[in-house]
């Protein structure tokens, strides 16, 4: 009994810790921000971060960890991208604010896709993503490239809706918040696919 709950102290701090560890990685990528003419909104690698904390960490965790990161950011802690000048609430209220809202929902949406579940019919204790089961170590590629996609197609659609409203018009919203960051979001979908693909079943199994 007590080996146990020392256990599951154990696993509650690593989880606690890991949770920190992703609002501090995507604190730290807010700081790597290029601004870009003719929008209020920076070229980050913010985005990457976020993906990649929810895919490592998991539906659950990875979207505690982003939640943890707005209310630092909220609180007036400078964990926000530095090049845009508004200050804690009011960061979210602003024009990039519907990106940094939509992080959570994002990391949420990764870590799902990339949850192991089952093939229909079988064992129920045999799962379906490779790395959870013997003789394979990785994730496929193409579930991974979908997660990711999906994840940065949540994370324009929170600050194309914040644009709109602030904007009132959807073309000079897609302007501003969207086209601008097409190719960048190719090279982060390069990036962060085969990253995933070899991390996330030996960074899921520590959790």
């Amino acid at each position: 009994m007590e080996r146990t709950l020392v256990i599951e102290r154990s696993t509650l701090g690593i989880r606690l810790g890991a949770v920190v560890i992703g609002a501090v990685v995507v604190a730290l990528a807010a700081q790597v921000a290029v601004p870009l003419p003719g929008t209020p909104v920076p070229m980050t690698l913010q985005p990457m971060a976020v993906l990649l904390v929810g895919g490592l960490l998991g539906a659950r965790f990875g979207a505690l960890s982003m939640i943890l990161y707005l209310a630092m950011g909220a609180a007036g802690l400078p964990v926000f991208t530095p090049t845009v000048p508004l200050l804690g609430i009011a960061r979210l209220l602003g024009p990039t604010g519907g990106y940094l809202l939509a992080y959570p929902v994002a990391a949420w949406a990764v870590g799902v896709l990339l949850t192991p579940g089952r093939r229909p019919g079988e064992n129920s204790g045999v799962l379906l993503t490779p790395g959870h089961r013997p003789g394979v170590s990785r994730t496929p590629w193409v579930r991974t490239a979908l997660a990711v996609l999906a994840g940065l197609v949540l994370i324009h659609l929170g600050g194309l809706a914040q644009l709109l409203i602030l904007t009132g018009n959807l073309s000079a919203a897609a302007r501003l918040a969207t086209w601008p960051f097409l190719l960048g979001d190719l090279l982060k979908i390069a990036v962060l696919v085969p990253v995933l693909t070899q991390l996330t079943p030996t960074i899921r199994a520590r959790l």
